[in-house]
């Protein structure tokens, strides 16, 4: 169970085809992350002394096609920019210095302090979620259904070679999720090419993984998000699945169909905002409504939101206050109250917007670190970075290239 999993340095350049970058694309319209796409690295061990810059001025990357763009987090000023593939996803690593960028050949480790897109790749057919929490930095391959476990804080002191790992590789490969608890307690979704039922909870057990719970309740089970207390909720079509104090607890949605894909959470609040859909038929990405997990009073709500409140799944991020801030297509940052689910202010960022054709056409998407949002406006290719606590823009950068997804680093410089 502890043997090194399979890692190698990357001796070329990559260059791919577009066949085969599809094979990325199985991941459709999910967050990366704890909860929030590309989210900024948890800070831990030996990170946190690097994490000087809670008031968001660490650095930022920026996927573009083609490419991956580094930029300076409080001028959003450009550091450098590397050769990359047509679409790539990013993910910070956990150690406050470090992105997961996902390609063909994996997830490759992109430094953001030197900064430089090393050689360094964990190998997966196709590489989805990267979750940090308690410590640790925790790798979903979708195509061969492999969980990698490292250290955030080994990350943080590589020099050439990744960190040792620890894995467990499910017994059939699925768009699926893992998360590490304070206990070791593994996390993991259950699945196959035909559906994907529900979670397992795991214990390490001498040389092999021993099942300590396990919930098939939860239908088409995507994302992940961890909540105070360490209350971890997953979405499912029908509602959510929660994993808390060793046991699975099901919320049903209102709906027959009430889709939760995605979990927005603050460590610190018990409430979990989840992205919601209940029409299965419904075209495009934009949704309307959210759903409000509360893991103290078990209870779970759906909040229709104003007409002028539509968002996609990179539009939803926890900030100052525990609040979320939703980035609308009316071009506002919408704050929302999730202890009663009202909107509670409004702040002007860029120009209304379209929901995209496909999830993985560039369009907005809000980062949050500290009190500051990073928010990308590709209409113009500019990305703007606004305080949270007075909703002013503080900086804002038109790029030469179109941005996509956003990840941001807290200690990388």
């Amino acid at each position: 169970m502890r043997n090194q999993h399979m890692l190698r340095q990357r001796n070329t350049r990559l260059g791919v085809t577009a066949a085969i970058a599809g094979i990325l694309l199985v991941a459709t319209g999910c967050a990366n992350g704890s909860g929030t796409p590309g989210a900024v690295a948890e800070a831990s061990g030996a990170a946190a002394s690097a994490s000087a810059s809670a008031d968001g001025n660490g650095r930022v990357a920026v996927s573009h096609e083609g490419g991956i763009s580094v930029l300076d987090g409080k001028t959003l000023e450009p550091v450098k920019t590397f050769d990359s593939e047509e679409f790539t996803r990013l993910s910070a690593a956990g150690d406050g210095r470090h992105v997961f960028v996902t390609t063909t050949a994996g997830f490759q480790l992109l430094d953001m302090a030197e900064p430089k897109l090393t050689e360094l790749v964990v190998d997966a057919t196709a590489p989805g979620h990267v979750v940090r929490h308690a410590g640790n930095t925790v790798l979903f391959d979708d195509g061969t259904g492999t969980t990698t476990i490292m250290k955030s804080s080994d990350l943080a002191t590589i020099n050439g070679a990744l960190p040792k790992t620890q894995t467990h590789t499910a017994e059939s490969p699925h768009h699926g999720v893992s998360i590490v608890l304070e206990d070791g307690t593994l996390l993991t979704t259950l699945g196959d090419e035909t559906g994907r039922p529900g979670a397992v909870a795991l214990d390490a057990h001498e040389d092999h993984w021993h099942s300590v719970a396990e919930s098939r309740d939860c239908p088409g089970i995507h994302g992940e998000g961890t909540a105070a207390d360490e209350a971890v909720v997953f979405g499912c079509e029908d509602g959510a699945l929660m994993y808390h104090h060793g046991k699975f607890e099901k919320f049903t949605a209102p709906d027959k169909y009430g889709r939760m894909g995605n979990a927005f959470v603050s460590e610190t609040s018990p409430i979990v905002v989840g992205d919601y859909k209940n029409d299965p038929d419904a075209e495009g990405y934009l949704l309307n409504s959210v759903a409000l997990i509360d893991t103290e009073k078990h209870s779970f709500n759906v909040v229709k939101l104003p007409d002028t409140v539509n968002y996609t799944f990179r539009d939803v991020a926890r900030g100052p206050g525990d609040q979320a801030y939703i980035l609308s297509t009316n071009g506002s940052i919408h704050v929302l109250d999730p202890t009663n689910g009202k909107i509670v202010n409004e702040f002007p960022v860029i120009d209304a917007w379209e929901g995209p054709a496909e999830w993985q056409d560039a369009h907005p998407a809000i980062m949050v670190n500290g009190d500051t949002a990073y928010v990308t406006e590709p209409a113009t290719s500019t990305i703007h970075s606004v305080d949270l606590t007075t909703g002013k823009i503080t900086a804002s950068n038109k790029m030469d290239v179109v941005p996509n997804e956003i990840a941001v680093t807290v200690g990388a410089h």
